[in-house]
């Protein structure tokens, strides 16, 4: 275990105690994540990360964090990734150097990330997208690595997401509007 690791363990866990017992299960994350893609689902892939940090090591994008206490003591130090900030670019590198398979190992094709990789699923708001309000826009189509299969665009760029969106959050990421008018719902499974 790293130092930073152990000491912010001890922090937690003498949080945890002051707080009283079942504090930490009635907390709920305030930050809407991601976790990176080919990872088990929320349970297994808690109980399998080893916080060896890999995975951003690897990250040629730099999306992957990691959290502190925000999400509470069992995500600590976990991998997660927050699509506004930056999106996943699906390299799948993070899989291959995962120790536990936490994140499993997808090969780089299309048709195994769109088998494998369930980070979530773009939802898009008509009333925010430009697109929708009769202006042609098209970023979040232009962003996505997977075009014309899990997003397509309409009459003035409009976007439509498909069921085979994997939730990489580059369109999120590319929206130009403020808020965001395309996002990424996580898929915690």
């Amino acid at each position: 275990m790293q130092r930073r690791t152990f000491i912010q363990s001890l922090a937690a866990a003498a949080a945890a105690s002051v707080a009283g017992p079942g504090t930490a299960a009635r907390r709920r994350p305030s930050l809407r994540y991601l976790r990176p893609p080919g990872a088990l689902n929320e349970a297994d892939f808690v109980s399998r990360c080893i916080r060896c940090g890999q995975c951003g090591e690897i990250c040629p994008n730099r999306c992957i964090s990691y959290f502190g206490l925000e999400n509470g003591l069992t995500s600590l130090d976990t991998p997660y990734i927050i699509p506004r900030e930056k999106g996943c670019i699906l390299c799948m590198k993070c899989g291959e150097v995962c120790p536990t398979d936490a994140i499993r190992p997808i090969p780089r094709t299309a048709e195994d990330i769109l088998a494998g990789v369930r980070m979530g699923r773009a939802h898009v708001d008509k009333r925010l997208c430009l697109s929708y309000q009769g202006k042609t826009c098209g970023v979040c189509y232009r962003a996505c690595p997977l075009q014309d299969v899990a997003i397509r665009v309409g009459l003035l760029e409009q976007p439509h997401v498909t069921e085979q969106c994997v939730g990489c959050g580059l369109c999120e990421r590319s929206c130009i509007q403020m808020p965001q008018a395309i996002r990424i719902i996580p898929d915690y499974g």
